[in-house]
């Protein structure tokens, strides 16, 4: 059966006819060769919401991959999701990842963040297992050479180029001030920020730190307020951004605010509260569709919610296309086994939900697209796609 056929999920019955077929064919036990795919990501903490939301994106594919009854030549496949919570903290994030390793896994996609995505990539290249992640934007993480390292979206070098020079360009900042949170993907995405905005002669006032479990803003914002900034750029995750908005506005700072994927959630403007105004919230997806790819995008969208009773936040679509081209890989070359499976894995080209998957020598997504949105009744709504 071709992949292309897995765009549309199967009927409940057409399922269980599946797994009733499964079962007949092995009465003496289950003779399907089980193919075990990782997923890990934050599903505790305080961007739990995005973990989950990335693991549900993994379920609704593994359920459609077993629902299509996949045979690698005459054999059955049987695809088994080991789904693992990294809490966002990179030593969980590598004591998931060998937890993994031990499992055999066929394959990995995570993690979640650039911070734990990093230092587990170590231990999947050491045990030869091809990793995707769906939304670690750091730029490192398909640099060091790893062979099996592939992402789906753009990464900081693009995101924060793009919203640099939207902030100067577009928006006229006159006077734009930075906050990070010290993790590799803030730390990321605030660096290449700058970069743009110096590039399009934008004037930088000053830059702050926080930590991504901070909580308490004042002094830091404080200092920022004494430098009259129109621009404020936070570099982090969308549970930081909303006290931090809630607290520009107590302070009376009134600069648009900027920030990547992180913060570029549904969930922010509940976060955020009252700090949320119209219009002055702008952020940049790392992905995005137009034309006639919006129809395949608003129809995940509309399975997802009937499915988990919850909307997308970010990146479970960039999870399920993770998950199909991996095993789509898989088909191609007839094996699980990452040695067989991986040349062809480098070789992909997949029409997904997300757009067109294919990825250069580094494991980047080719002629990624970036996603400009603003926040208006407390809804985003998108401004622009950007390649």
């Amino acid at each position: 059966m071709k992949l292309s056929s897995l765009k549309t999920p199967l009927s409940a019955v057409a399922i269980a006819a599946v797994a009733l077929t499964l079962v007949a064919c092995g009465k003496k036990g289950d003779d399907a060769m089980i193919v075990k795919i990782g997923h890990v990501g934050p599903t505790s903490g305080a961007i739990a919401h995005l973990g989950k939301d990335n693991e549900n994106g993994a379920k609704m594919a593994i359920e459609e991959l077993n629902a299509a009854g996949l045979k690698f030549g005459d054999k059955a496949v049987k695809f088994e999701l080991l789904a693992e919570d990294d809490g966002a903290d990179p030593k969980q994030g590598t004591a998931a990842a060998q937890k993994l390793v031990d499992a055999k896994v066929n394959g990995v996609i995570g993690h979640l963040n650039s911070g734990t995505t990093i230092p587990a990539s170590q231990l999947y290249n050491g045990a030869g297992i091809p990793q995707i992640s769906p939304s670690a934007t750091n730029p490192k993480y398909t640099r060091q050479g790893y062979a099996g390292a592939f992402r789906v979206v753009a990464d900081d070098v693009h995101l924060g180029g793009t919203l640099g020079k939207y902030a100067v360009e577009t928006l006229k900042g006159k006077s734009i001030a930075v906050i990070d949170d010290r993790t590799a993907y803030g730390q990321g995405v605030a660096e290449e920020f700058e970069k743009a905005v110096k590039a399009a002669g934008g004037n930088l006032v000053g830059h702050e730190f926080t930590t991504d479990k901070a909580s308490d803003f004042n002094a830091i914002l404080t200092t920022l307020k004494g430098k009259k900034p129109d621009v404020v750029f936070f570099g982090g995750m969308d549970a930081v951004a909303g006290p931090m908005l809630k607290q520009m506005k107590q302070l009376g700072i009134n600069a648009k605010f900027m920030g990547g994927d992180g913060i570029c959630t549904t969930e922010l403007a509940k976060l955020a509260a009252e700090g949320m105004g119209e219009e002055t919230v702008f952020c940049a997806e790392a992905g995005g569709v137009e034309g006639e790819q919006k129809a395949g995008m608003e129809k995940f969208r509309a399975d997802f919610k009937t499915k988990f009773n919850a909307d997308v936040q970010v990146y479970a679509p960039y999870v399920y296309d993770a998950v199909k081209v991996m095993a789509t890989a898989m088909v191609t070359a007839g094996s699980a086994d990452p040695a067989k499976y991986l040349p062809a894995l480098k070789a992909i080209n997949y029409k997904g939900v997300t757009g067109n998957i294919a990825f250069d020598e580094k494991g980047d997504i080719k002629n990624g697209a970036l996603t400009l949105y603003t926040y208006k009744g407390g809804k985003r709504e998108q401004l622009a796609v950007i390649r």
